[in-house]
């Protein structure tokens, strides 16, 4: 009796623990999705190497009413600005040609981060219901900081 019930602790604390999680998608797949039900896209644009986007991503986008809001309001993306996937926007694809797997720590710069002119890690970029760049919103926020601010935008 004592193994079910933890077992059922357990189940619960995962269900639980995946109901504050944002569903990221990449910009693609969010493009797609805007065009059958059109909505603003959110994206997280960090690198691995980036402190204060650990904490971003560890504090704010846990948060219950920030993954609620931005789940409801917004597509989701995180992008990594030194990474190596292909990005298709507007008919082009943006790679990271000088990406180099072994290297740990800063990476080569990304195309589609160089075209966003992300100049500060973390940025979080914002795009209006029709996949226009619209904003960024650059450093980190705290969710009781990024919360008005998001709910502030027209987009």
């Amino acid at each position: 009796m004592k193994k079910l019930l933890l077992i059922l602790f357990i189940a619960l604390g995962t269900v639980a623990a995946q109901a504050q999680e944002i569903k990221w998608m990449t910009l693609e797949e969010a493009l797609a999705a805007q065009k059958k039900a059109p909505k603003p896209i959110f994206m997280d644009i960090y690198t691995d190497w980036c402190g204060p986007c650990k904490m971003l991503d560890k504090n704010t986008f846990h948060d219950k009413a920030v993954v609620d809001y931005i789940s409801q309001n917004f597509y989701a993306v995180k992008f990594n600005a030194e990474g190596n996937s292909e990005v298709s926007y507007k008919g082009k694809t943006y790679k990271n040609p000088n990406f180099q797997p072994e290297r740990r720590g800063r990476n080569a710069i990304h195309e589609f981060t160089l075209l966003l002119k992300v100049r500060a890690y973390p940025t979080m970029m914002l795009f209006d219901s029709k996949g226009e760049i619209n904003e960024p919103v650059v450093g980190y926020y705290t969710p009781e900081q990024l919360l008005p601010l998001l709910k502030s935008k027209q987009l």
